[in-house]
């Protein structure tokens, strides 16, 4: 055996198993944004992938430890718009350029919004991830309006903490309508008149 033919062996495997817990997050990101969390059974992910709800134990332990394995995935596929790829992107730019983003990703904004809904019932195993993102994204959104505030750019009276949480309880909010109609509802454009409102122009 070769050098490379033993390399390929060694990684068959592992790369099969990579393969195997991708495809089970599909079909988990699939069915929880369908049913939700208590509605959507680890039968139901198993069938989607083809396996016996045994083999997928094997990957993820337990139906929360599949959950937050998902909630995470679904993050570091759309990221969450307050950590611009390109530090010279403005707020608004940002912002927006995850709204489309979002839109074009089959379930991402349902998932989010079945899951995080669930989340403020008691026991529910992702509600110390949905605590802590909005924590994340408060912080993060108030440091991005106080630069604004000392370059003279945020309104009079706005306060950035007060502007952050706004922020994110209209984007919450127009992703729930948008997903009812989405015809009526331009998310993008509602997140824009928000911050032309707080933000002054140039």
């Amino acid at each position: 055996m070769t050098t490379n033919e033993a390399s390929r062996s060694r990684r068959g495997p592992y790369a099969k198993s990579t393969e195997r817990r991708h495809a089970i997050l599909v079909a988990a990101h699939a069915v929880f944004a369908a049913h939700g969390y208590r509605a959507g059974s680890l039968q139901d992910v198993a069938d989607h992938v083809g396996m016996s709800q045994t083999s997928l134990l094997h990957y993820f332990p337990s139906k929360s430890d599949l959950l937050l394995a998902v909630l995470n995935w679904r993050d570091s596929n759309t990221g969450d718009g307050a950590t611009p790829p390109d530090p010279e992107e403005t707020l608004v730019d940002a912002v927006i350029r995850q709204a489309r983003f979002n839109e074009e990703i089959p379930g991402v904004i349902e998932l989010y919004t079945v899951l995080c809904a669930e989340s403020v019932t008691d026991g529910h195993p992702g509600r110390e991830f949905f605590t802590e993102r909005f924590e994340r994204l408060r912080r993060s959104y108030a440091r991005r309006f106080t630069q604004l505030a000392e370059e003279g750019r945020l309104r009079p009276g706005v306060e950035p903490e007060a502007a952050a949480a706004s922020l994110i309880a209209l984007w919450d909010g127009i992703q729930t309508q948008w997903l009812l109609a989405p015809a009526n509802v331009d998310m993008a454009g509602c997140l824009r008149g928000y911050l032309e409102l707080v933000i002054l122009p140039e």
